[in-house]
């Protein structure tokens, strides 16, 4: 699919897809990609089942809007009945949300069939849009960057639910693929910046923050770890050193898995200016825990939710802050900004 084919479609979508104002008194967390199963052992979200429970609980109790932003129910490897059956304790609290009026359903490529379910209990959308003031954040699920889904989405349906399934070969979606992440990035960036819009997307299963990859992220922290290291005293330097190292071993251990080539922000755009409008709220199905973006009044927050034994060292020692709820369940907020500073950004490089 060429860029300005896309574009024309994005920019159709998010002028008929529905919108509310901000409510500076409410709190919102976006998640994405749960891909609810049959609760046996081919239920990507199997082995968190109490962590999602648990974590959304806590919303729930909290007052928080939910924005389930795609990919939430897996119907190209599930019948809804199975998924139903196996996730009742999750309905519930959906339906729970539901009641207060604090439920947003955002369909992704994975349950679009939810729209030919006669008795399916939540509105759905295909994206949806938060106004603050004269700004816009716009939530996607992301596939719509997908020229094989725009034109074969029946067909690509049918394979993976029909013969991919049926002979046990991986699905091999975007999320597994880090070339189609990259474009799939790519093209809402470039669409975000065009319009001066922030976007949320998830789809590719990666956590963005204002467009930086965790590849970006460790690489710009461990850049301004060392130009630090001379101005300081040498007790000082003693400790520099030992973050230089951990972050060093860490950014080593992600080049390893040969996917740097499809993080770097240079990849992005030919501008040399990175512009903070492309936001994913990663997803539920990591082996490590889940992760979310917060928004409460005027800060938008990536955060991790993991059970004590998962979560790795990496994630606390990067965390702003910490909290944790029954269960021995530990929430880690990793980045934090204001949105309306994140606005006046772009506009200064956009």
């Amino acid at each position: 699919m060429r860029f300005e084919d896309f574009f024309q479609s994005y920019s159709h979508l998010i002028h008929h897809i529905p919108c509310e104002t901000v409510d500076k008194n409410k709190k919102y967390v976006v998640m994405s990609d749960l891909h609810l199963g049959d609760g046996g052992s081919k239920d990507d979200l199997r082995h968190n089942k109490h962590l999602i429970e648990s974590i959304l609980q806590y919303y729930l109790q909290n007052d928080y809007t939910l924005v389930l932003n795609g990919d939430i129910e897996d119907l190209n490897k599930f019948s809804y009945s199975e998924i139903c059956r196996a996730w009742n304790k999750l309905f519930d609290i959906f339906y729970e949300f539901h009641q207060k009026k604090h439920l947003i359903k955002i369909v992704g490529n994975h349950d679009l069939a939810l729209f030919n379910e006669d008795d399916y209990p939540f509105p759905l959308h295909h994206g949806f849009t938060f106004n603050l003031a004269d700004k816009k954040i716009v939530i996607l699920h992301g596939h719509q960057s997908s020229n094989f889904f725009l034109k074969y989405g029946f067909l690509s349906e049918f394979l993976v639910k029909y013969l991919i399934k049926s002979l046990s070969i991986k699905n091999s979606g975007v999320s597994g693929d880090s070339k189609r992440r990259y474009v799939t990035e790519k093209y809402f960036y470039r669409a975000a910046r065009r319009m001066g819009i922030l976007t949320i997307i998830g789809h590719t299963h990666r956590p963005l923050f204002e467009s930086l990859s965790k590849y970006d992220s460790i690489r710009w922290k461990l850049e301004h770890l060392l130009d630090e290291y001379p101005r300081l005293e040498k007790e000082e330097q003693e400790k520099q050193k030992e973050s230089i190292i951990y972050y060093r071993r860490e950014l080593e251990r992600i080049i390893k898995k040969k996917r740097h080539k499809h993080l770097s922000r240079n990849l992005y755009s030919t501008n040399h200016l990175l512009v903070p409008c492309l936001f994913n709220s990663g997803c539920a199905t990591g082996k490590h825990g889940i992760t979310a973006l917060e928004i409460d009044a005027d800060t938008i927050s990536l955060v991790h939710w993991g059970e004590e034994h998962v979560i790795k060292s990496f994630t606390r020692s990067e965390a702003l802050t910490a909290i944790e709820i029954p269960g021995r369940i530990f929430c880690h907020t990793l980045k934090k900004d204001s949105l309306t500073g994140l606005f006046l950004r772009m506009e200064l490089v956009i």
